[in-house]
């Protein structure tokens, strides 16, 4: 019998596993097939440009990290809250959840300018552009989750003549939290893109802004590098919700029991 840590140690050997599979499959294939670098770069053409300072990667990397984590923090803060707020009470969802569900269709490539317009450049219209993009699947699986509740338990609670906040602490919230990171996930990988949509309409830094630069001159292994940091930063935001995720599922059975 495979214990716990080895049964967990599995899934991440087969995906690293799996990633430098990819990344040796490229190799060869630009190698086998010399493909030229301004069309696809190798993959240890594409590494060396980290060695030239003319890209600033460290700065630019920073700043579009500031603007995915600035946009998704405060996307799960204004959707989880607004979601409570729901819950609490339903004629405020009435009226403004439906209010929510047209702005979000509003396409986010067009606030851009009217951001830069309100905000000037800078890093605060991306962060805004990354928060309207990410935050809408945050409130909408939040207040999912805080709805759908087992009748019985609601009756259970009413009959124990259970508070209003014990019923929300007790049952609405622990049932809740599958959504909640649920949401999150999802807003995590649209925090990305929005950055990135920010950073091409108007930027003066950050990755996207770099690879509108070097798109000019054909510069294709600093763009794919911007593209593997941008990854990256994506997983790292998914790996935190992951990790938020397991923390405050055990801490909330620890409570329960």
């Amino acid at each position: 019998m495979a214990t716990l840590e080895e049964r967990s140690i599995r899934p991440v050997a087969i995906i690293l596993t799996t990633h430098i599979a990819v990344v040796v499959l490229w190799q060869l294939l630009v190698d086998g097939f010399h493909v030229p670098a301004f069309v696809l770069p190798s993959p240890l053409a594409t590494v060396a440009t980290l060695g030239s300072a003319k890209y600033a990667w460290l700065s630019n990397t920073f700043v579009t990290a500031i603007e995915i984590f600035g946009g998704f923090g405060l996307g799960a803060l204004v959707g989880i809250g607004l979601a409570v707020l729901f819950c609490w009470s339903p004629l405020l969802s009435v009226i403004l959840l439906p209010l929510f569900v047209t702005t979000n269709m509003i396409p986010k490539v067009a606030l851009g300018p009217l951001f830069i317009v309100w905000f000037s450049y800078g890093i605060m219209p991306n962060i805004l552009i990354a928060f309207s993009i990410c935050f809408f699947p945050i409130l909408l699986t939040t207040a999912r989750g805080l709805r759908e509740v087992e009748p019985d338990f609601l009756d259970l609670v009413k009959s124990l003549r259970g508070s209003r906040w014990q019923l929300f602490r007790k049952i609405q919230l622990p049932g809740s939290l599958p959504y909640v990171f649920s949401g999150m996930k999802v807003g995590a990988i649209l925090a990305v893109a929005g950055a990135v949509v920010g950073e091409f309409i108007a930027s003066e830094r950050g990755l996207g802004y770099l690879m509108i630069q070097v798109q000019s001159s054909l510069d294709t292994p600093a763009m794919v590098m911007a593209v593997i940091l941008l990854t990256l930063l994506g997983i790292l935001l998914y790996g935190l919700v992951l990790g938020l995720e397991r923390l405050v599922v055990v801490q909330d059975v620890r409570l329960q029991n």
